[in-house]
């Protein structure tokens, strides 16, 4: 491809396929580059991907001699917008022989970086001028153009602000997969697991060291209809780029030839380095408080041949501590460790759990010798892995051996006998194995992995990973053709590979290649070589402490790590445009589809199925038997310290098959329900279940979990999400178990926090990338009122005081968690917590207040509440939580919008007479951003209309706020509480109430007076137009348990009195026609619900409470009577008056 220039009327860069490119097949399109106007020059870039004779060639002035590679990204620098190409890159090799796919590898030797804003550092001599001015497809450079003027700018006269960028990219370590057809940032069986093709968008963002300036290179990308991002990647315009090392050698193999020709295989070796905490030896050691390490190295050995490929991972990176060691000091290079484990442990743990995450189980090497500075390391990381181990973590381990002190009294030969004695190591080689891949299916995983370390994870770190690998790579040689193991050209090619891979890695960290790699290539130990090591340990000394710091600097500005850094933006006036065009006119290819979802939560308390899911599952006889179940479970195990170490699955699948039972065995079936997708983390689990006859537009389903116990680290607390798409409308489904505890408020707010922005599905689907997101969960929240007066509220349906110092409603409030989220009105009594199997309130000697716990709160402009309320099912603590969704999905005809989109989009980029492309483009004004889609149309001959409910609803008001809701805020993450500053075990269903107890305030908390601003997102309640709900009828005034509902439960659909607002709420603008009302309870509308239902003419007033106001708190700032002192046992508060 060719890079042009074109000075007027405004500087743009473009960069074009080349005609050789083309006549293999890429299509001729160019991606044009220009600085936006005004303030916004130096941060945001207004790009265009372009159909190549829709570009303007004509005066242009190709900018390199010979045919550059791709683009980097953009970086703002200095005030100015630049543009970061290869202009020069070497193919390695292709990974896999005799392949359709060819997998190359190109490594970059030269970067340059062009402005978008002037020409100042513009170098010109580079500027083609070569024999017979270049052809430009029907267009020729311009002859006239001054020569004198290029000759001129041949010497620049300023230093070029991105000149240590430059050098650092063009430093021959960094790589790419030269054709875009896979993803040289991922391992193979990661590559494998995906079974697609590849795509910019799915990459590992550990290692793509560019992932910064590129960032909104792929942000732009993601923004193009398939077409146009399918010619985007055949192109390969927009090239990721990894830092470390890779070495491919194609060597003969004993067999019978293999299409037409010798057997050949591909021995190959691929270093990533990972970005995260980048910089040079002495300025970059240990742990940050994120868990990432310094000079932290993915090396994965493959050998492929025609119809296998194999793969051996291993990692290593500096030791997870905090720690220090400064370059130049008298009397050697002391080390310092700068925190004590307390204050270490969580980000230790944080970065073993992300490998546990990643590779599954980790064991650790550990080649420190026993003199001080080191021993000391040595002993606090001893200490750390502990404490882990003890916090019921058993997928990691660790072996200590002294490389040093073995070299020095048996040599380097020793070193693999040694090494292999270990009982660690032996039992890794044993049970981690390796990948094998054939035909792009998986064949066998790799379950483990050595995490390898010495001070610099350099020099000896290297050695012992080129012993586990030959290790391993004879092992899988032994079981499929023997005859190979004694191939000299496998071994041979190894040693170089692993020799060359301690160089590279040496000279990114520390500036020089690494020792004892003559050892590695040759076997043997010589003068030639100790003399190599001398020199190079010199070299290091002077580098570290007289150049790194200018390399560290250059490379935190590659990284975007400086405060003053801005991320270049980029603004695409086509096919923004484009879009909001096709946002407007939605209704013209697109119908709706409507669904009903039934979403449920429970906690199990550990406790197997006994009581009948009907009356949870179908709460109305004449329920309308919704299109998916969503069920979400906490607790489905015990949660003690054996269980939140492994993942019990059997209990999912007795709970999946209990509910299959249940639906099957339904009286008056008339539906047929799948399992669409389950998923478990430790005692959380999630189900889905659908329609048989909606399979077919249900598409994308994916799974994904994240912790939050223990830092992180325990699975006992955390989340289930699966996503998916209905018809063409994206949902998302949460299921979650935050932190316990009274008082924890904070701890869960970071848990939802951590949840909101950890939890991540394929391609970089989050959580707030979908339009519509349903949490169903155990939030632990409580409420902030005194133990006996919570239960005489909630006993005496006063549920309003109560959610005045709920503490959910108080954070979303707030915004410190849930932010644009809603929530139905609460007209249950708390769910929790109960005596098993009783309608008594908590009468252990623990006598936990009651609280909603279970909640269901939502977003998104597809969803519509009909019912929120709980089941009476008592073999838990809690009570479960159901919500009926009558959903709204979009199913757009795709030929109808690509032909919309292809008629707006000619529209756009025709041009007049006398007008150009670029002057149409230059008119289109910057939009302060995209217009939300709308809500697709009701269903009903007149779009517009109000939409008639098909059964009664929750709400239906017509001022009911079914806007879209509000954008989540970033809300600052904060450090929660450390679980190790107190011995009492997070599980619910052991001790939570333990660390309640033991942090507790001295006096409750005062309840917050609610506001409007609580409420906002609820719906507002006017005389003329008053919203209904689905009030289930009383059994019976007299019989206990009253609040037993089963299947053939009937409900009414009543219109709710003016004044009874949202949790006792007063209007702030009654109509003129109406007086204002004061808040009533939940039991009084009960009360004139029943006298309705008698034939009892109600009065517009609502009933006196009577003695039922609940007990004055001076303190609380709310004005009510004191009632009569409740009886002093327990038990007798939990029972329910008759009404």
């Amino acid at each position: 491809m060719h890079l042009y220039l074109r000075d007027a009327p405004q500087r743009t860069l473009i960069l074009t396929t080349s005609s050789e490119e083309e006549r293999t097949g890429r299509p001729r399109r160019a991606l044009v580059f220009r600085a936006a106007e005004g303030a916004k020059a130096s941060s945001q870039a207004v790009v265009e991907f372009l159909r190549k004779d829709e570009v303007d060639l004509n005066g242009v002035i190709r900018l390199t001699p010979q045919e550059v590679s791709g683009c980097l990204g953009l970086i703002s620098v200095g005030g100015e917008l630049f543009l970061s190409v290869v202009t020069s890159a070497t193919l390695i090799g292709e990974l896999s022989p005799n392949s359709a796919d060819r997998e190359q590898v190109s490594k970059i030797n030269q970067v340059a970086f062009f402005s978008l804003n002037t020409s100042t550092y513009d170098d010109l001599s580079l500027a083609s001028d070569g024999p017979g001015s270049p052809t430009i497809g029907a267009y020729e450079m311009n002859d006239t153009y001054d020569r004198d003027h290029q000759m001129q700018a041949t010497q620049p006269v300023y230093e070029h602000p991105c000149s240590a960028l430059s050098k650092i990219m063009s430093s021959g370590t960094f790589y790419y997969a030269s054709n875009g057809k896979w993803d040289i940032s991922t391992r193979l069986q990661t590559r494998a697991k995906r079974q697609a093709t590849h795509d910019h968008s799915v990459f590992d963002p550990r290692f793509v060291w560019n992932e910064y300036i590129a960032g909104s290179l792929i942000d732009f990308r993601a923004q193009l209809d398939q077409n146009e991002r399918d010619e985007l990647d055949v192109c390969h315009f927009i090239i990721l780029a990894i830092q470390g090392y890779v070495g491919l050698y194609k060597i003969p193999l004993h067999g019978p030839p293999q299409a037409g020709g010798p057997a050949v295989g591909v021995i190959g070796l691929i270093s990533r380095l990972s970005w995260k905490r980048a910089g040079t030896r002495f300025n970059t050691r240990g742990v940050d408080d994120d868990g990432n390490v310094a000079n932290f190295v993915e090396t994965e050995t493959i050998f492929a041949t025609s119809d296998t490929c194999w793969s051996y991972v291993q990692v290593r990176g500096s030791i997870p501590l905090f720690w220090e060691q400064q370059g130049l000091q008298i009397g050697g290079q002391r080390i310092q460790i700068t925190r004590p484990q307390a204050a270490s442990q969580p980000a230790f743990e944080r970065h073993f759990s992300q490998l546990v995450d990643e590779y599954d189980s980790v064991h650790a090497i550990n080649l420190l010798g026993t003199k001080e500075n080191e021993a000391a390391l040595t002993a606090a990381y001893t200490a750390h892995l502990k404490t882990l181990r003890a916090g019921g973590t058993s997928d990691v381990d660790m072996s200590n051996l002294d490389f040093h002190a073995v070299v020095r009294n048996m040599g380097h030969d020793a070193i693999p006998v040694t090494l292999k004695s270990l009982e660690g190591v032996k039992n890794g080689l044993a049970n981690h194995g390796f990948t094998t891949v054939q035909s792009d299916t998986l064949i066998t995983p790799q379950s483990g992995v050595f995490r390898t370390n010495c001070l610099d994870c350099l020099d000896r770190t290297n050695f012992i990973q080129d012993i586990l690998s030959n290790l391993n790579l004879q092992f899988y040689l032994r079981s499929v053709h023997p005859e190979w193991v004694s191939a000299g050209p496998i071994w041979g090619s190894h040693r170089e590979l692993w020799a060359e891979n301690g160089d590279a890695l040496s000279r990114i960290y520390a500036g020089t290649g690494a020792l004892n790699t003559s050892f590695t290539r040759s076997g043997k130990r010589t003068f030639a070589g100790l003399l190599s090591d001398a020199t190079k340990s010199v070299a290091r000394s002077y580098i570290n402490n007289f150049q790194d710091k200018g390399k560290q600097a250059a490379i935190d500005l590659l990284l975007g790590n400086l405060n003053t850094q801005r991320q270049v933006t980029i603004f695409d006036p086509i096919h923004d445009s484009v879009r909001s065009a096709l946002a407007s006119r939605l209704l013209e290819y697109s119908s709706p589809r409507k669904a009903q979802i039934f979403v449920g939560t429970w906690n199990l308390n550990g406790r197997p199925p006994s009581d009948k899911l009907l009356p949870w599952l179908f709460p109305r006889a004449d329920i309308t038997e919704p299109d998916l179940f969503v069920l979400g479970f906490q607790e489905i195990v015990p949660l003690t310290a054996q269980q939140i170490v492994q993942t019990d699955p059997e209990k999912k699948r007795m709970w999946e098959s209990y509910i299959m039972d249940t639906l099957a065995t339904r009286r008056d079936r008339k539906a047929e329900y799948v399992v669409l997708r389950s998923e478990q983390l430790v005692g959380t689990a999630l189900f889905v279940l659908c329609k048989t006859e909606l399979t077919g537009s249900i598409r994308n389903v994916e799974a994904a979990t994240k912790k939050t116990g223990l830092r992180g680290m325990s699975g006992n607390k955390g989340a289930v999400g699966i996503r998916l798409d209905l018809y063409d409308s994206s949902f998302c489904f949460i299921t979650a178990h935050l932190a316990a505890g009274h008082a924890n408020v904070e701890e869960r707010n970071s848990d939802y926090r951590t949840i909101a922005n950890g939890l991540s599905f394929q391609r970089g689907k989050t959580i707030g990338s979908h339009e519509n997101v349903i949490w169903l969960a155990d939030t632990n929240y409580r409420v902030d009122l005194p133990n006996e007066e919570v239960r005489y509220l909630a006993v005496n349906d006063q549920l309003h005081v109560l959610l005045e110092a709920d503490q959910l409603r108080i954070s979303m409030a707030n915004q410190s968690a849930f932010v644009g989220y809603e929530e139905g009105p609460i007209l249950f009594r708390p769910t929790y917590r109960y005596d098993l199997e009783s309608d008594e309130y908590d009468t252990s000697e623990k006598l936990r207040i009651p609280a909603w716990t279970d909640r269901i709160v939502y977003r998104g402009t597809g969803l519509d509440l009909g019912t929120y309320f709980r089941a009476e099912l008592k073999q838990s603590d809690h009570r479960p939580v159901y919500a009926i969704f009558h959903a709204t999905a979009r199913a757009i005809d795709t030929t109808k919008k690509n032909a919309l989109q292809a008629q707006i989009l000619a529209s756009l980029t025709s041009t007049g007479p006398n007008e150009s492309l670029d002057q149409k483009l230059a008119a289109l004004s910057v939009k302060k951003g995209i217009a939300r889609t709308p809500p697709p149309p009701p269903v009903s001959s007149a779009p517009l209309a109000p939409r008639v409910p098909e059964r009664p609803l929750l709400w239906d008001g017509a001022e009911s706020n079914r806007g879209a809701p509000n954008a989540t805020t970033s809300v600052a993450r904060t450090t929660p509480k450390d679980p190790f500053d107190s011995d009492h075990d997070d599980s619910a269903s052991s001790s939570d109430e333990e660390l309640y107890r033991s942090t507790r305030l001295a006096a409750p908390i005062e309840p917050t007076p609610i506001t409007s601003s609580i409420v906002k997102a609820w719906p507002v309640m006017r005389p003329s137009n008053r919203p209904t709900i689905d009030v289930p009828r009383r059994v019976s005034d007299s019989t206990p348990g009253a609040d037993n509902l089963s299947s053939s439960t009937s409900f009414e659909r009543v219109e709710i009195p003016s004044s009874l607002k949202e949790g006792g709420i007063q209007s702030t603008s009654p109509s003129a026609e109406e007086e204002p009302h004061k808040p009533v309870s939940v039991s009084a509308v009960a009360s004139m619900f029943e006298a309705k239902a008698k034939g009892v003419t109600t009065p517009n007033s609502v009933p006196s409470r009577g003695n039922s106001a609940p007990p004055s708190r001076s303190a609380s700032g709310l004005s009510r009577t004191a009632p009569p002192r409740p009886p002093p046992k327990p038990t007798n508060l939990t029972s329910r008056p008759s009404t």
